[in-house]
């Protein structure tokens, strides 16, 4: 995937769960760019039949020109996971998107592709990244041929582990991640912020996501959709940066120049034009600069 990809699901990916149809239009609305209806943990077990049927409506309803639509489905582990990528598949209006709980290696995404791609239809396939073992194995996982990206899930790996959801104590596992991400040319997602109360510390967790390389995080409730595009919408001072980067490559053609003071080699501009490819696509789509507003 190359980074003028990345902004069709950089921001805030929004979730909502199957069975509550009465929010799926709130959903879809919210401002985010991506929104996957859930059947994997916000489902229980005894709603799982009902919940891939609504799903089903969920796609049948969805409008091309709002967010791009997914699914969680369960691990492919359970029967719950076998009947999800079934049902799936046979959809009237199959998902574009489909997003892998407790991916430990690349072969459940060739399992899951296997099933999924059929009459033309090739969905995204999403690896969410929440086991040690799947930090162990990131850099195989996310090479995998059909792979569109991945998404951290911080809850279930901290429990896993034994450890704190703090920032700090997540770090190693995140910077693996985006570096094995990085390294396969695949975008990676952040992990939602379960403190729906406090707008400040999702804030500051979606700007170290970012800075870590993140191109979004995930949103378990709509008033959180803002914030994060906020944190992962370049800023006027970014993007002016990085246009004069490009400008004075341009104009002088030499590998190694300066601006503003500052010496800009070939990673710089190499970022700079990154950084404005994304923010022009991203305007295409939403008609003014940055991710989703």
């Amino acid at each position: 995937m190359s980074p003028t990809t990345l902004p069709a699901v950089g921001g805030a990916w929004m979730v909502t769960p199957a069975v509550a149809t009465t929010r799926f239009d709130r959903a879809r609305t919210c401002g985010a760019a991506v929104t996957l209806v859930d059947l994997e943990d916000s489902v229980a077990p005894h709603d799982k039949d009902a919940a891939r049927e609504l799903a089903a409506d969920f796609f049948a309803t969805a409008s091309p020109a709002g967010p791009l639509a997914g699914v969680r489905m369960n691990s492919l582990l359970t029967r719950e996971g076998i009947q999800d990528l079934l049902a799936l598949a046979d959809y009237a209006s199959r998902p574009p998107l489909v997003l892998v709980p407790k991916v430990e290696s690349a072969r459940d995404i060739e399992i899951a592709a296997t099933a999924l791609d059929r009459d033309g239809h090739a969905p995204q396939i999403w690896a969410l990244i929440e086991t040690p073992r799947a930090i162990e194995n990131a850099a195989s996982i996310l090479r995998a041929p059909r792979l569109a990206g991945a998404l951290f899930g911080a809850a279930d790996y901290a429990l896993l582990t034994g450890g704190a959801r703090t920032w700090e104590a997540l770090l190693h596992a995140r910077s693996v991640l985006a570096n094995s991400a990085a390294a396969a040319g695949v975008a990676v997602v952040d992990s939602p912020y379960f403190d729906l109360d406090n707008l400040d510390g999702l804030r500051r967790e979606a700007e170290l996501a970012k800075a870590l390389g993140y191109v979004g995080k995930t949103a378990v409730h709509p008033s959180q959709v803002p914030v994060i595009n906020e944190a992962f919408r370049p800023s006027e001072e970014e993007l002016a940066h990085a246009r004069a980067v490009v400008a004075a490559r341009q104009k002088n053609g030499a590998s190694i120049t300066s601006v503003d003071g500052r010496m800009i080699g070939a990673p710089f501009y190499a970022a700079a034009v990154a950084l404005t490819q994304r923010a022009d696509l991203t305007s295409d789509r939403t008609g003014s600069e940055g991710v989703r507003p």
